[in-house]
């Protein structure tokens, strides 16, 4: 299955199949898009549809007779302000007085359809059917306006959340109080909607506050960790030595009845076999339930993976780049066997990445009660439809007997969207019958993390008499999250040896013209049975990324011409880099416009002593969700010590129309601060089978006094809009990297970067 294959099974793009329907239900507008066909629907107006809910909407908004606007919103809201971002495309569609807009985060109903929050989608995902459905709106209005009104429909417009007739208007209020409404839009009909030019948006693109913030700063934002439900009790997890195989062989509870409000203790069976090992304690406060767990004595038939160290799987790594019988092939452009017979030199590197963690401000939650056959979990997730499942056949029921309840996430970064935390809360719920809440401490959010596969990426250029570059091949092993969570989405790889996950290979398939390029992909098997490897914000381009955008620098040295220049020469769109419309209309051109900005930008920079400026790109997601960025990197390095600052980084970015700018602001800031960290900062190595830094004593990530000057700047355009919560993070590495280079002469290739291994010798 491709990329573009599971985006239109999730019909958040095409909406080829689907009618949109507008009706009046209990005196409030209803609109929403709908199954073309159901036996459930066929024959019903679209009042009886909505007033019976016989759909399974994309989108669904609604008028009440006040005119407040209330735009409901299938996406897990993380700090990234998604619903103002794509009320916005609504609202400006609609004609909507945004002072009377509000948003609703729904549950896993399954009229919501398909529901995921991550990849950098939701934007790219939903401009195109929410821009339909607010203009839909906007015509049924003027429809039902222009009969109260007595005139011509073609002859009203609509502004600011009312509908104007030369002097006469009448407010959405009005006009859902004493209109009659519904009407189905086709889908030929759909795809023939006026949308507005840019030129006419008075909502998209402009600054205004996110929604969410007003709750966010008086405290009533209900995030996960703060869900009470009468009558419930206080859950630890105990988890055990190894993520696969551990079997539990005595619990010894005699200190744990010592503690004040200790209830209990269950060894949880999970028949998803998610959780393998796990013992939960129960109190009647999360005091008593710490405390209780700290008390506890459980001993273990640890599984096989008990003392296998990260030095174990990147040497597993290293030895899977370097046989060419392992993995599958990813790219194959030109011939590069031939190429590397009439080549007359090469160079070689490897570059490796270690284990990263998650740590979101919020540890990893959730409340669970059972009423009437029916789960109810609250939590914060970005998954639901891979996460429900899941919950489900943890619980032995059928997945309508789940409902899992939206809250906001103290931070996902990846690790929310397969919600395994769920689990062993709702087997805890199941084994003392009444509703739980468990909470991760801090040390076991990270033992139970996602982390970011350790990985090892090898790398060999071609060079002819004349040191012309002349073609590439690239290996990479690491583990897939995709893998263990979501094998479905993973296509077979071109020589059909393998599937292939895509977040940890869509790096590999960059937007340079390579006469001859060849990648190879390899799942390390060790670190898939060591750990659940992770999605991690930025993805497999993260790691992937850090090594291509260092050996291209690697290149242009070889090949004695300026980083940027190279680059640049290799940007032509020609062939499969010219992109396609809607997402990448002018492919590598984008990128080559982006580089040449900061080449002018950074070229009069001044710097001082033991100081150089690196530079990197970076192309979103992937192929079928690019954002267009180059980053530079102001380094400064102490001889002496190692020490490295980053003194500032500077990011030019297209990322088509900018929905919400400040939003975007904040996406890009935040990305690039999350790359530094993980360039300088960040690692959880594996020992014994577990990862070693579990507090943020010893797990360092980015300090406020470290922090750089950040200048970033977006291109104007019109160009459809992609995601940008991702792609800010994948080019900061390499940038520092080639910095260094400038400055010390040594090629870094491990990350995070080291500073004692910098020192001049």
């Amino acid at each position: 299955m491709t990329m573009q294959n599971i985006k239109d099974a999730k019909n958040n793009v095409s909406l080829s199949r689907r009618r949109f329907l507008v009706g009046t239900v209990s005196s409030t507008l209803l609109m929403a898009f709908a199954p073309l066909a159901s036996a459930a629907n066929i024959g019903q107006s679209p009042q009886e549809t909505l007033k019976n809910k016989l759909f399974s909407p994309t989108v669904w908004f609604e008028i009440n007779p006040q005119g407040d606007v209330n735009i409901n919103i299938a996406k897990a809201e993380m700090g990234q302000h998604i619903g103002t971002a794509l009320a916005r495309v609504v609202a400006d569609e609609l004609g909507a007085d945004w002072s009377k807009v509000s948003i609703t985060h729904v549950d896993t109903d399954p009229k919501w359809g398909y529901m995921v929050t991550g990849g950098s989608w939701s934007v790219f995902q939903t401009f195109k059917p929410l821009s339909q459905a607010g203009a839909a709106g906007r015509i049924a209005l003027i429809e039902a306006a222009a009969k109260i009104l007595n005139c011509p429909a073609e002859q009203c417009r609509v502004e600011n959340g009312a509908v104007i007739y030369q002097e006469q208007s009448l407010s959405f209020g009005e006009i859902v109080t004493q209109g009659t409404f519904n009407r189905v839009f086709t889908p030929k009909e759909i795809d023939a909607l006026p949308l507005k030019p840019a030129s006419k948006r008075t909502l998209v693109g402009k600054p205004s506050l996110a929604l969410d913030i007003p709750d966010k700063t008086n405290g009533s934002a209900v995030y996960g960790i703060d869900v009470e439900l009468e009558g419930m009790v206080y859950a630890r997890p105990i988890v055990p030595p190894t993520r696969y195989g551990t079997k539990v062989t005595n619990v010894d509870d005699s200190a744990a009845k010592k503690v004040k409000g200790y209830l209990g203790y269950h060894i949880l069976q999970d028949p998803s076999e998610n959780i393998q090992g796990w013992v939960s304690v129960e109190a009647d406060t999360y005091y008593g339930a710490i405390k209780a767990g700290d008390a506890l004595k459980v001993s273990y038939q640890a599984g096989k993976t008990a003392k296998v160290s990260e030095q174990d799987i990147i040497k597993e790594g290293e030895r899977l780049v370097a046989d060419e019988n392992e993995g599958g092939l990813f790219i194959n452009d030109g011939d590069f066997s031939a190429a590397s017979a009439k080549a007359d030199k090469s160079i070689n590197a490897v570059y490796r990445t270690h284990t990263a963690l998650h740590f979101a401000l919020e540890p990893v939650n959730a409340t669970v009660e059972e009423k009437n056959g029916l789960w109810h979990v609250y939590t914060g997730n970005q998954w639901q439809s891979l996460t429900l499942p899941a919950i489900a056949k943890a619980l032995q029921v059928s997945d309508e007997n789940v409902v899992m309840h939206q809250q906001y996430l103290g931070g996902g970064f990846g690790r929310r969207l397969f919600g395994d935390y769920a689990i062993p809360a709702v087997l805890t719920a199941k084994a003392i019958g009444k509703p739980v809440k468990m909470v991760f401490t801090r040390e076991d959010d990270s033992r139970f993390d996602q982390p970011r596969s350790p990985s090892v990426v090898s790398f060999q250029a071609l060079f002819d008499q004349k040191n012309k570059f002349t073609g590439m091949q690239h290996a990479l092993a690491a583990g897939w999250p995709t893998l263990s969570m979501a094998p479905g989405f993973m296509p077979e790889s071109l020589d059909k040896k393998i599937r292939v996950d895509m977040f940890s290979t869509s790096g590999a398939d960059h937007w340079y013209s390579m006469e001859n390029h060849r990648v190879r992909v390899a799942n390390n098997s060790l670190a898939q049975q060591t750990m659940l490897p992770g999605w991690l914000r930025s993805v497999g381009q993260g790691w992937i990324v850090w090594g291509l955008e260092s050996f291209i620098d690697e290149i242009a040295h070889q090949s004695k011409m300026d980083p940027i220049d190279f680059r640049l020469s290799m940007l032509d769109g020609l062939g499969k880099q010219a992109g396609k419309a809607p997402e990448s209309v002018g492919g590598a051109k984008r990128l080559a416009h982006v580089l040449t900005r900061l080449k002018e930008k950074t070229a009069n920079v001044k710097l001082g002593k033991n100081e150089a400026i690196g530079v990197a790109i970076s192309s979103g997601q992937e192929r079928t969700m690019p954002a267009w960025m180059a980053c530079a990197a102001q380094v400064h390095v102490e001889p002496s010590s190692g020490k490295i600052t980053v003194k500032k980084l500077t990011m030019i970015a297209d990322a088509g129309v900018i929905i919400h700018p400040d939003g975007a602001l904040a996406q890009v800031q935040g990305s690039m601060l999350w790359g530094t960290s993980l360039a300088l900062h960040e690692q959880s190595p594996i020992e014994n089978g577990q990862v070693s830094n579990l507090n943020l004593n010893t797990y360092t990530p980015l300090r406020m006094n470290d922090v750089p000057e950040l200048d970033i700047e977006f291109v104007e355009s019109e160009e459809f809009p992609v995601g940008l919560g991702e792609p800010g993070v994948v080019s900061i590495a390499p940038a520092i990297a080639n910095a260094i280079f400038q400055i010390t002469g040594v090629r870094v290739r491990d990350l995070p970067i080291k500073s004692a291994a910098l020192v001049s010798t």
